[in-house]
């Protein structure tokens, strides 16, 4: 469904993404994690074809992206970097508008866009959202709000940039609900987020960013198989210490942990000893020390520089300062920033025809 090689995007002398190479296959449930700074959000940009790549290749549903964008994104559905709306303007004329701005056709018509809006809100747990404007919306209704933008035209594919965001942990869970649903009727899902224990949930496959470039890609369950250690709980740990002679790698109290490629015969072992053991289990790596061992810190970490190190030494003022751009040019951005208010209407083109809103 996705593939890219050797992908790579420079801002300036800034690396954000480094020779990356993401496979997405039809029908997964994508997590794509990494520290703040690594390259996610810039990388799921490129897929779109909102910024373009420095060099590389990207192919989305078999077609080269950015150069025949126009062919896949009606089947794709996306959320990037929080949802957008018209803050004067309800859920409802909000997605009435987008869809009219969207290309026409077969099940995309004005005579069903307000069942289609309807379904969008209903999936999200919007149906029975009032006439209040959006700026009136709570964190939690925009990202929801957004999410239904994306599920507008019944997409086969789905990318979004931490869709979780702002949803308390019932909203959560609904959420990951639906995207469990929505890949069971075949839409591929490709996410990033933050949070570790709802990607071991919901995803299928998994790849870690790091600096920009992809460190870790590979199924989830061959990345959480079981070591050959077994985490075991006696009352008798002394003892069972001393049988299993430079066998026991870690212990904690009661708790050790065993180098044990076959449980069970370790447990016949204990047992035939005489030795009670409560608790057993095969050790398996959690995702967060998959990506605890495979990243650095993340980019909104600023450490205070020791006195004498050679950072510390190398400048010649005492407040850290941004270097200022060269005149006559400007530093390079992924997007500019709109002006105005963010409530107050953008200009929307006159081949638009803006859609009729609720009366």
């Amino acid at each position: 469904m996705i593939t890219t090689r050797q992908v790579t995007k420079r801002f300036g002398a800034v690396l954000a993404v480094d020779g990356v190479d993401l496979d997405v296959r039809a029908g997964d449930r994508y997590g794509l994690l990494g520290p703040n700074g690594s390259g996610k959000t810039t990388l799921l940009r490129m897929l779109l074809g909102l910024i373009f790549a420095t060099s590389g290749e990207i192919e989305v549903a078999g077609e080269p992206v950015p150069r025949r964008a126009a062919r896949v994104l009606p089947m794709i559905g996306s959320l990037i970097e929080g949802p957008a709306a018209y803050g004067y303007l309800s859920g409802r004329a909000n997605l009435a508008l987008l869809d009219a701005a969207g290309p026409q056709g077969e099940g995309a018509g004005r005579r069903t866009r307000r069942a289609r809006v309807d379904e969008a809100l209903e999936r999200v747990g919007l149906g029975g959202v009032d006439r209040r404007p959006v700026r009136a919306y709570s964190l939690g209704m925009r990202q929801r709000l957004g999410l239904a933008a994306a599920l507008l035209r019944r997409p086969r594919l789905l990318i979004l940039d931490e869709p979780t965001n702002g949803l308390d942990p019932r909203g959560i869970r609904e959420i990951r609900d639906l995207l469990v649903e929505l890949n069971g009727d075949g839409v591929t899902v490709l996410l990033s987020s933050h949070l570790l224990g709802e990607i071991e949930q919901l995803c299928t496959r998994v790849g870690v960013l790091d600096r920009g470039r992809m460190v870790i890609q590979d199924e989830l369950e061959t990345l959480r198989a079981p070591t050959e250690r077994v985490v075991l709980r006696s009352p008798d740990a002394d003892r069972v210490a001393a049988l299993l002679d430079g066998r026991v790698q870690v212990r904690d109290g009661d708790r050790l942990i065993v180098h044990a490629p076959d449980a069970a015969d370790l447990n016949a072992m204990l047992v035939g000893a005489g030795l009670r053991v409560e608790e057993m289990i095969r050790e398996r790596r959690s995702l967060e020390e998959l990506v605890m061992q495979s990243t650095g810190p993340s980019s909104d970490r600023v450490d205070a520089e020791r006195p004498g190190s050679a950072a510390a030494t190398s400048s010649t003022s005492s407040e850290p300062t941004e270097q200022a751009a060269p005149t006559g040019q400007s530093e390079p951005t992924e997007q500019s920033e709109p002006s105005g208010s963010p409530d107050q209407p953008q200009p929307v083109s006159p081949d638009v025809s803006v859609p009729e809103l609720e009366p």
